[in-house]
């Protein structure tokens, strides 16, 4: 079935284009969306005499999301949950997750724009997350799980580069400096 598309969608064509799709996905997604219309005569008139101001809208929208893109841009986010001795997760850290701490952080994003490349994460460490804010525009963002309470997992630590007699020293010294054992 040919449709002509009344947006850039991924995957599929431009703007203004012209393709061919199975008529379910026209019928029950493309066209009652907005997304499309049935390519005919009468519809093809009607979408050059929209066509103006169908682009000043994707135009306006591909702005909006650069403009969120350079707020994320270098953006880092650390969570915590409760996790194992090694350094596993009890339970595991998702999309609604991550935008709830990225939109604490002052920019909104909705949980549908995270991808998890590698799945749901199940462990301490860090982990490279993409924002999908625009067809194509995707951001990159440092996300950062760390254990709730007790003491840091050699995994962890090892993951960041440190070794654990290292990190049980600085740790060793900061609840001594807590403590008022150490004065600095």
């Amino acid at each position: 079935m040919q449709v002509i598309l009344r947006e850039k969608i991924r995957k599929l064509g431009n703007l203004g284009e012209s393709v061919n799709v199975k008529p379910g996905f026209a019928r029950n997604f493309l066209v009652p969306q907005g997304k499309a219309m049935i390519a005919n005569k009468d519809n093809l008139a009607k979408f050059e005499a929209e066509r103006a101001e169908l682009e000043k809208k994707a135009l306006a929208v591909l702005k909006a999301a650069q403009t969120r893109a350079e707020k994320l841009q270098g953006l880092s986010v650390t969570m915590q949950a409760s996790a194992g001795a090694g350094g596993k997760l009890f339970g595991s850290i998702g999309t609604r997750d991550i935008a709830d701490a990225i939109t604490a952080k002052g920019v909104a994003v909705e949980k549908h724009e995270v991808r998890l490349p590698l799945g749901m994460i199940r462990q301490v460490g860090e982990f490279d997350v993409v924002v999908h804010l625009h067809g194509d525009l995707d951001v990159n963002i440092k996300v950062t799980v760390l254990p709730e309470g007790g003491p840091v997992p050699a995994v962890m630590l090892e993951a960041f580069g440190e070794t654990p007699v290292e990190a049980e020293a600085e740790i060793a010294a900061e609840i001594q400096k807590e403590q008022g054992h150490i004065n600095e």
